[in-house]
């Protein structure tokens, strides 16, 4: 399955380790329907009126490292959900998905395009 990572999951990032045994398709950009919020040391990526481009990197990930992800991510208890994501050229025509943050970002702070 392909994966959008931009934040901690990046390669050199915190939490990147848990990408081990994926392979990276290379950077990415999604379609400009998006917005990426600090929420504390991670960002939360939400879909948005006002959206941008957001900057990231495409995985292929096999499923066991999914489901890591999914637990990194704390998708059981409902911090982020994973879901499709459009992506830019010349990805757009590719099924992808991201982890979407599920909190309240009205008081977080914009972190732009890129983590």
């Amino acid at each position: 399955m392909l994966v959008f990572v931009y934040g901690t999951l990046k390669t050199g990032r915190r939490l990147h380790e848990h990408m081990a045994g994926s392979r990276l398709v290379g950077d990415a950009v999604t379609q400009p329907l998006y917005r990426l919020f600090r929420i504390d040391w991670f960002p939360g990526l939400i879909e948005h009126d006002n959206g941008i481009g957001i900057r990231g990197e495409l995985w292929d990930v096999g499923p066991e490292t999914l489901q890591v992800l999914d637990q990194v991510e704390e998708v059981d208890v409902g911090l982020f959900e994973r879901r499709p994501i459009r992506l830019a050229v010349p990805f757009d025509q590719s099924a992808v998905e991201s982890y979407f943050f599920l909190g309240d970002v009205s008081k977080a702070e914009d972190s732009g395009d890129c983590w």
